[in-house]
């Protein structure tokens, strides 16, 4: 989907306690802390302790693991947690957030680690960055960790929220080096392409002002995302975002081979590698973008799938009975696809409800995020390859010009609170056991 602190008191835990405080931190409890992490509106800028002994979360065959165990994704968007960590003012939201997102048991959130020549922007031209900015992202990490939660950090935008590819192709054609002022050129024109990877190795190997550590050596972050939705309508064969997606990927891999790498796809069948799958997609146009979800995802150096989902964008006229269809129709294929095609790991990375539709009700949202969540439940309970889902998108209170019309407050849904709980449960039950799960859950499942 295009998107377009109040100070904590940490307890002081001796050394021996660290592996549990880690333990019960990534199971929601949200009365445990990382020690040794300065809160997100602190002033140091002097590297804090790091513990190094953080596991990595991996794949292995078609699910995702962590410590030994399946990890199962219950999980949320908030993209704009870095635009908001810049300013002091506003710093307070993130850690609401997180607050808000512990408290019903999630435990990953995607998030972008961009900003292209927007107000606030990370890089301000190719290759120059707001060390400002940069700090900011350095907070987000941080008080993901000490509230344990994974982040998925989004490289790029298909679209031009924060820039996006239309900024790339801007800068090229304004130095002159530019083959076209097509937006597409971000896929093959070689000086654009050289921006990106410039960009790239600067965030995969940025040293978090606050903990002394690379990026690419933290693993606080789950994964990297290439692009949020890359869509190449001009050559809709697929060649030239699917070598763009090799080169890349590669690239990233080159650079950083510990953390996990996902496409940012919205999963719509291609004509190439799955042509029987293409009634799958919302209408023939979709067959069109240049994408193909099972020849993107196939590449060796993608370690995950990613799909999104919006029925009220893709099905103008359906019915709620006729969305809920498409729904399980759309979320089963490509968990399926992961299983038999891919043998990977599938994560339903957004979806999401617009309350803008004529006659929308609470309760229709409420429906449609149960179906999605038993699905995702269905399949890690059977240990196939879906490997969760991720709500778009959860905001703070006050926020009203950061929300979309799919955005929630947390605090204003008490239905939606309880179905995220309820899914971060029944997740947590399938990991560790119920018993364990209600034990160590105990603030989200009593």
């Amino acid at each position: 989907m295009a998107a377009c602190n109040s100070m904590f008191v940490y307890n002081i835990l001796g050394l021996a306690s660290l592996g549990a405080v880690f333990y019960f931190s990534l199971l929601g409890e949200v009365d445990l802390r990382f020690p040794g992490l300065i809160p997100s509106s602190g002033s140091s800028s002097q590297p804090q302790p790091h513990d190094a002994s953080l596991p990595f979360v991996e794949r292995r065959g078609v699910q995702l693991f962590l410590e030994g165990r399946p990890f199962y994704i219950n999980g949320w968007n908030s993209y704009w947690l870095m635009d908001q960590s810049v300013e002091p003012s506003s710093g307070h939201r993130v850690t609401r957030m997180f607050r808000s997102a512990v408290g019903m048991g999630l435990t990953v959130c995607r998030t972008w680690a961009f900003n292209d020549g927007d107000y606030n922007a990370l890089q301000v031209t190719p290759g120059h960055f707001d060390e400002r900015v940069f700090e900011a992202l350095d907070r987000v990490v941080v008080e993901a960790r000490q509230h344990g939660v994974r982040l998925i950090l989004s490289l790029a935008n298909n679209l031009e929220a924060f820039g996006g590819k239309t900024q790339y192709v801007k800068w090229a054609w304004d130095e002159g080096v530019g083959l076209t002022s097509s937006n597409d050129s971000f896929f093959f024109d070689p000086a654009i392409r050289d921006y990106f990877k410039v960009y790239l190795k600067a965030l995969l190997t940025r040293t978090n002002h606050l903990t002394g550590v690379q990026y690419k050596d933290d693993p606080t972050i789950l994964a990297w995302e290439l692009m949020n939705e890359p869509r190449c309508i001009t050559d809709p064969s697929g060649n030239t975002l699917q070598r763009w997606i090799e080169e890349m990927a590669a690239y990233v891999k080159s650079i950083d081979r510990r953390h996990l790498l996902t496409v940012g796809t919205e999963g719509f069948y291609g004509p190439t590698s799955a042509p029987d799958k293409l009634s799958v997609n919302p209408g023939h146009w979709f067959n069109n973008y240049g994408l193909d979800f099972i020849r993107n995802s196939k590449i060796s150096d993608i370690d995950f799938a990613s799909v999104h989902l919006y029925p009220d964008n893709w099905l103008h006229s359906a019915t709620l009975e006729e969305k809920l269809k498409f729904v399980t129709q759309w979320v089963r294929s490509h968990f399926e696809d992961g299983d038999k095609e891919l043998h990977k790991p599938v994560l339903l990375a957004e979806f999401g409800l617009s309350h803008l539709v004529k006659g929308f009700d609470q309760s229709h949202r409420d429906a449609f995020y149960k179906a999605v969540y038993d699905i995702a439940h269905e399949s890690a309970k059977k240990g196939r390859a879906g490997a969760g889902a991720m709500v778009w998108q959860l905001a703070a209170e006050g926020m009203e010009e950061y929300m979309d019309a799919f955005a929630i407050v947390p605090s204003e849904r008490p239905s939606m609170q309880r179905l995220l709980r309820e899914q971060s449960c029944r997740l947590a039950a399938l990991r560790y056991g119920e018993a364990d799960a209600r034990r160590t859950l105990r603030t989200v499942c009593a």
